[in-house]
């Protein structure tokens, strides 16, 4: 018999580096598999479909919304983001561990789902740091950057709801930080 596999949730406002640090990880261990959200926001010129995010109409996310396929969604951004249970039950039940890169509602969701995950806030060194990163993305809008700089405030509330919490100022160090976290989840019984 397959033993089932573990959720690592990855969670922090947009320019963290949640999604560096979980890229990192995937790299690291390469038997985990990464979650892939359901988005119907506009595809990135350097993004995937089913890599990436699956990317469907608000009619085809709302449907699945309707018919309970999500663990979580959330519209934010003027867009719905939402996190498929049939892919992660599947990949469970084959005894995968799971990498979600997560918004911090979603994150929640998640753990009241599946309170066995495994969860890790990432921080930014500071504020003015945290919006200096999104700025040098140049991948937001001025209004998306304002909404993101809003919700910024209200996700850092949430921090000390998570297991572990990891200060992303040196790339490096913060991965490491978390494979010590990840190897002592992986040892456990």
């Amino acid at each position: 018999m397959t033993s089932k596999g573990k959720i690592f949730v990855f969670t922090a406002p947009s320019g963290a580096g949640k999604t560096s640090i979980a890229k990192r990880i995937l790299e690291s261990y390469p038997d985990f598999v990464f979650s892939i959200s359901a988005t119907t926001r506009r595809r990135r010129k350097n993004e995937t479909e089913g890599k990436d995010y699956f990317f469907l109409s608000e009619k085809e996310f709302l449907l699945k919304r309707d018919n309970n396929e999500f663990i979580e969604w959330e519209e934010f951004y003027d867009y719905y983001y939402g996190t498929l249970r049939s892919f992660i039950d599947e990949k469970l039940n084959n005894g995968k561990n799971i990498v979600l890169d997560i918004d911090v509602k979603g994150a929640l969701n998640i753990i009241r789902n599946y309170p066995e995950a495994v969860s890790f806030f990432i921080n930014p060194p500071s504020k003015e740091v945290l919006i200096k990163r999104l700025i040098g993305r140049n991948t937001e809008t001025e209004d998306d950057l304002k909404k993101r700089k809003d919700r910024a405030n209200m996700e850092l509330s949430y921090c000390d709801k998570f297991h572990y919490q990891i200060i992303n100022e040196d790339l490096e160090v913060a991965v490491n930080e978390v494979k010590v976290k990840i190897d002592k989840e992986l040892n456990k019984e």
